[in-house]
């Protein structure tokens, strides 16, 4: 079945860290969010009537699973900062290390904290960052995309 080889790769893409991204799921959710995901997804294929689903595409179908993987999985979650991860999984995350390179400078930070926060109707997340060297604590802000 088609479908269970795209879930199956879906999930071993999405449960493994990668050169670009590590995956945004804690181990304690991944075998509940694999049942219920799936679950959900089968749900929504069977519902499609059968002139849409020859009509979809495949890249449509991968965007749909994954939409119902992430939406999934930020009811499992346990912490804000989980939710964070799985809204935003390309942005820093708490242990990250950052280089701080300042005029003048440069010098390795470690993220300590991070949150959400709307500044004049625009979200961005800000970092707490600790410098390895001297353990100076920093701010930095990340624009979100909307």
């Amino acid at each position: 079945m088609i479908e269970s080889d795209l879930v199956r790769e879906t999930f071993n893409f999405w449960y493994t860290d990668h050169d670009h991204v590590k995956s945004p799921f804690p181990a304690y959710i991944k075998e509940d969010l694999k049942n219920q995901a799936t679950q959900l997804f089968m749900k929504w294929v069977n519902k499609l009537p059968v002139a849409d689903r020859k009509a979809i595409s495949d890249n449509e179908v991968a965007q749909k699973l994954e939409e119902i993987i992430f939406d999934t999985a930020l009811d499992l979650v346990q912490t804000e900062d989980e939710r964070i991860t799985i809204l935003y999984p390309f942005l820093p995350r708490l242990g990250d290390k950052i280089m701080d390179s300042g005029p003048g400078q440069k010098e390795e930070s470690k993220i300590i904290d991070r949150y959400i926060y709307t500044e004049d109707g625009n979200a961005y997340l800000k970092v707490r960052l600790e410098k390895s060297g001297n353990h100076e604590q920093w701010d930095k802000k990340f624009e979100l995309p909307s």
